[in-house]
């Protein structure tokens, strides 16, 4: 990761990780208080994670009024 940051191929990939991934783990990590796993095992740790990503993604898109019911 070091000699990647060094090139301006490796910063310019890692400077767009700004726009596109982290502020969605800021997010659920701020926004929706989720800072731990509560069940063991990776299949339920993915289910666990799905859930969570699922109710954010549900809760953005109520928020902005693009969710029709019915």
């Amino acid at each position: 990761m070091a000699y990647k940051l060094r090139t301006k191929k490796g910063r310019e990939t890692y400077a767009k990780r700004k726009g596109m991934i982290e502020p969605i783990f800021g997010q659920i990590k701020q926004a929706r208080g989720f800072r731990q796993f509560l069940l063991r095992g990776m299949e339920k740790m993915r289910g666990e994670w799905s859930l969570v990503c699922m109710t954010h993604n549900l809760l953005k898109l109520f928020q902005s009024g693009r969710m029709v019911m019915g």
